[in-house]
C-alpha cells in the first residue's frame, strides 16, 4: 500500500510538472509579448475572442475560423476579421459581404478613419474594398491593392506590412492597409 502512494503521489508531481512546463507557451498564445503587437493567424482567432456567428443584415451567418485574422495590439485590445458564410443572404449583399471586421481601436483604413464597432466587410471587382455597417449601409469604400508576390494567398488573412504598426487585410492576393489611428 505504501508503494502505492509512493507511486501516486510521484505520478501527480510528473503530471503538474509537465502541466507546468507548457504553460509559458499557452499563454505566450493569448497575450503579445510585452509592449509589443502581432499580427494574429487563423489559428489565434478562436471562439474565446470572437464569435462563431455574427449578425448582419437582420440575420446570422457563421464565420470560417480558418479564413481569419487580425491584430493584437500591446494594451490587449483587438482588431479581427473572418470570412463569414454569406450564402443566406440575397446576391446584392453577398457581392459586398464577405467578412466580418471587429475593431476595438479607430483605425485608418486606406486613407479612411473607422471608429471601433462591427462591420461587414468586402473586396468588390475593380480593385475596391468597401466597409458596411450591420445594416449593410455603405460607410465607405477605398481603392485595394494586388500583391502578386505574396507566396500563399488565403480567402483571408492579415499580415505585417514593411511599415512598423501597419498591417494589410488580404482577401486572396487582394489588400487594403489599415494602422490604429493615433
Amino acid at each position: 500500500m505504501a508503494r502505492f502512494a509512493k507511486y501516486s503521489v510521484f505520478l501527480c508531481v510528473l503530471l503538474l510538472a509537465f502541466s507546468l512546463r507548457h504553460l509559458p507557451t499557452t499563454m505566450a498564445r493569448n497575450a503579445p509579448p510585452e509592449g509589443k503587437e502581432v499580427a494574429l493567424k487563423a489559428a489565434d482567432v478562436t471562439a474565446k475572442i470572437f464569435p462563431e456567428r455574427v449578425f448582419f443584415r437582420g440575420q446570422t451567418a457563421p464565420v470560417q475560423f480558418r479564413n481569419s485574422g487580425g491584430v493584437h495590439f500591446a494594451d490587449d485590445l483587438y482588431v479581427l476579421a473572418g470570412m463569414v458564410d454569406s450564402s443566406g443572404y440575397s446576391t446584392g449583399i453577398k457581392e459586398k459581404y464577405q467578412a466580418y471586421l471587429l475593431n476595438e481601436v479607430t483605425l485608418e483604413i486606406a486613407g479612411q478613419t473607422l471608429k471601433p464597432g462591427a462591420y461587414g466587410i468586402g473586396f468588390l471587382n475593380g480593385g475596391k474594398f468597401i466597409v458596411m455597417d450591420l445594416g449593410a449601409n455603405e460607410l465607405f469604400q477605398a481603392s485595394s491593392q494586388h500583391d502578386a508576390d505574396l507566396k500563399r494567398p488565403t480567402p483571408l488573412q492579415v499580415l505585417p506590412s514593411a511599415t512598423a504598426g501597419t498591417y494589410r487585410l488580404y482577401a486572396g492576393r487582394d489588400y487594403v492597409e489599415f494602422h490604429r489611428a493615433h
